[in-house]
């Protein structure tokens, strides 16, 4: 019921900042000499009506249908950028036509930074467009390093993401909307609010498969964010919390009616997660055709992850359904505590699921088994009270026992790698089709189904140093497994 609260008063909020909002005068671009041929580069133009407009109190920069080439804009307070239906603002192609935040260096198409009641809307039908060009603008940033006028290590001949500027940044901003508009083609990491308070993003759409490192949003030490109705495509993990400081907390974030597909993981927690997140709901989601996993709920950098709640995702064509993982990259004891997921399907692919992205994910830990989903803690820093509930999951099964076989009476020479960078494959050889889970302290499985549509070596669940479970309601699906038995422990009790 609080939590419930928390989002109504959210959702009140942001409408009332919406009326107030409209009755602020708005302008069109064209007032200020803002061109729409698409050639005419518009930076100063925009940035000077942003900054007029914040001037007289506030109010609403209005661009009609046409393409609006330009570099950084930086919004301010009390202004809305309105794009109407085939309104498109253009990011150039020239890496030196972007700024950078003061915070953390990080640069982007349109900024914000420690400002409040903005709004980023689209207005009828599809809205307006961001658009990044982001194949040229990587292709020209690494241009530059090849010519010695910017410095970087160029792994796998593209720079670094801090050369690479994003299509939107907003900063330790409070009181944010965005609505109804689609991003395209970023160079970088598409979305990222990081440390703001009180965002509404609904109903944007995401398609950005240009170039590498693409997370379509990332949601990052933010208090107060709701993301809805939205669609994202993504060459990087689709939609992402983080938590970039020891000091903040991803907290308070609602996730709902979005759909998701991605070159890495569907929807994800982490990777950093110095402070951690608390008080998340991610609700009748969609993800498909995505490469890793559909959820994935990580504390790796000695940060917490409380009361998380995991309800009605449909997966399809993934690589795996659920990674849950506590590691220790920095040396620091991370904390797992009150995970739920319940009413989930996933459909887990044979092959790979993302072949045919202009930027697939990479074929890595070959050749091996299909994964099982896997939740797994550390000897010294278990998860704590995790619940899975209504679940079905169909494996693709066939596993090959001749690919480094690990069998039951060797379960020490999986890996602990707390220090490795954290993906449902890290493991590599799994002896379960279904379910390895190791260090874990209090686990409720509740009508649990899991299917395997051809007959596997493997056992179905794998319990590994597992204390305090309860297995309740657990149907098996193998061909030619009648009396093959579906749980094997290790140093685990019952509840």
């Amino acid at each position: 019921m609080k939590k419930y609260l928390i989002t109504l008063c959210l959702a009140l909020l942001m409408s009332l900042q919406a009326i107030a909002q409209e009755q602020k005068p708005a302008y069109n671009a064209s007032k200020f000499g803002i061109r729409s041929d698409g050639v005419t580069m518009n930076t100063r133009s925009i940035q000077f009506a942003i900054d007029w407009i914040a001037e007289q109190g506030g109010g609403t920069l209005r661009f009609w249908v046409g393409r609006y080439l330009t570099g950084s804009i930086h919004l301010k307070s009390n202004v809305t950028i309105e794009l109407m239906e085939g309104a498109v603002l253009v990011g150039s192609t020239n890496p030196f036509d972007y700024d950078r935040l003061n915070a953390t260096n990080d640069h982007a198409l349109i900024l914000a930074e420690g400002v409040e009641n903005i709004r980023l809307i689209g207005v009828y039908n599809s809205g307006g467009v961001i658009e990044g060009q982001g194949r040229e603008l990587g292709n020209n940033c690494t241009d530059l390093v090849h010519k010695g006028l910017m410095k970087d290590r160029l792994s796998n001949d593209r720079v670094g993401e801090g050369f690479r500027p994003r299509l939107l940044i907003f900063r330790e901003c409070k009181n944010v909307e965005v609505d109804n508009v689609t991003f395209r083609n970023a160079a970088n990491w598409v979305t990222m609010y990081d440390q703001c308070e009180n965002v509404t993003v609904n109903n944007v759409r995401i398609q950005s498969t240009a170039f590498w490192n693409n997370d379509g949003i990332d949601i990052v030490d933010c208090d107060g964010f709701l993301l809805t109705n939205s669609y994202i495509d993504a060459s990087d993990d689709a939609i992402c919390l983080k938590s970039h400081s020891n000091k903040k907390l991803c907290q308070n974030v609602e996730v709902r009616h979005c759909t998701a597909r991605s070159s890495a993981s569907g929807i994800k927690f982490g990777t950093m997660g110095a402070g951690g997140f608390k008080n998340v709901r991610i609700i009748d989601n969609t993800v498909y055709d995505t490469y890793r996993s559909a959820i994935t709920i990580q504390s790796v950098d000695g940060g917490i992850c409380e009361n998380i709640l995991v309800d009605s995702l449909y997966a399809t064509n993934v690589g795996n359904a659920i990674y849950v993982n506590v590691g220790a990259r920095r040396d620091k004891q991370s904390f797992m505590d009150g995970i739920t997921i319940r009413n989930l399907y996933c459909e887990v692919a044979a092959t790979k699921p993302d072949g045919g992205y202009e930027y697939e994910g990479p074929i890595e830990d070959l050749p091996r088994n299909i994964s099982p989903c896997g939740i797994i803690g550390l000897k010294d820093s278990k998860i704590k009270n995790i619940t899975l509930e209504n679940i079905e999951i169909v494996f693709p099964g066939g596993g090959d026992e001749h690919y480094a076989h690990v069998g039951l009476d060797e379960l020490d020479k999986v890996p602990e790698m707390p220090k490795a960078y954290p993906e449902f494959s890290q493991h590599m050889e799994l002896p379960a089709w279904g379910f390895f889970i190791r260090h874990v302290d209090g686990i409720v499985m509740k009508n649990i189904t899991l299917k395997a549509l051809k007959k596997d070596y493997r056992t179905a669940i794998v319990l590994d140093d597992v204390s305090n479970y309860k297995i309740n309601g657990l149907q098996v699906e193998e061909p030619d497994s009648e009396n093959k038995k579906a749980v094997f422990e290790r140093k685990a009790a019952k509840d």
